[in-house]
């Protein structure tokens, strides 16, 4: 089974940056949504690649954007200029299918996002997209089952070269069960990725460990 990795996100850039220094996220995942919430602007996204990456970031994502096959592959263009860990987020549309396989073809790392069919994630695997980004919460918002299409995206995927980063993960046991059912690759927010990381127990068992410590004369 492929080893799992957790991608955050977000462009708020001080969670951000405080999850990429401990190494505790492999990258960086937003869409326009995402750098609208964070305030950030077009023009931002070369100093948000510099930034993540000097953080430790292994892998940026940016959305192409434009409609039709031309207008994404143009800004695509831009975005991959911007350094070798950049990956390009093309929606699952007609358009969007024509444009992300033309970048495969071009061997730009490309994620097709915003699929909610089983049938969208066998196209990806036949353009040899390397991710899939599903939106658990929003399938369940319209009452899909989300939990069983995603694993169902993931086997149909299998042995192909592409993966499902499910995306739109409310808790960590979201992540969990994805997990579980073989999904390899999560995206989620800060504070998601936080309740990843931290459990209250673990807390305060360190806190003991460091009193022991002081009382041995540590």
């Amino acid at each position: 089974m492929t080893a799992p990795r957790l991608y955050v996100d977000s462009a708020d850039l001080d969670r951000v940056g405080r999850l990429l220094t401990a190494g505790a996220v492999h990258g960086v995942t937003t869409n326009p949504t995402i750098l609208e919430r964070g305030g950030r602007t077009a023009a931002e996204i070369p100093a948000l690649y510099e930034r993540w990456v000097g953080e430790g970031a292994r892998e940026v994502f940016f959305q192409a954007w434009g409609g039709d096959r031309d207008a994404f592959l143009r800004s695509a263009a831009g975005i991959l200029a911007l350094g070798d860990r950049v990956a390009v987020k093309v929606p699952a549309t007609a358009e969007g299918f024509a444009a992300a396989s033309a970048l495969v073809r071009d061997g730009a790392t490309v994620l097709v996002t915003a699929v909610y069919s089983v049938a969208q994630a066998l196209a990806c695997a036949s353009i040899g997209a390397h991710y899939v980004a599903p939106y658990l919460g929003r399938m369940r918002d319209a009452g899909m089952d989300g939990d069983a299409l995603i694993a169902r995206m993931q086997g149909v995927c299998e042995g192909s070269g592409t993966n499902v980063l499910a995306a739109s993960l409310r808790s960590a046991d979201d992540i969990v069960a994805l997990r579980e059912a073989g999904v390899p690759y999560f995206t989620a927010a800060p504070d998601v990725i936080d309740e990843v990381l931290h459990h209250p127990v673990s807390d305060s068992s360190a806190a003991d460990f460091d009193a022991a410590m002081v009382r041995l004369g540590g």
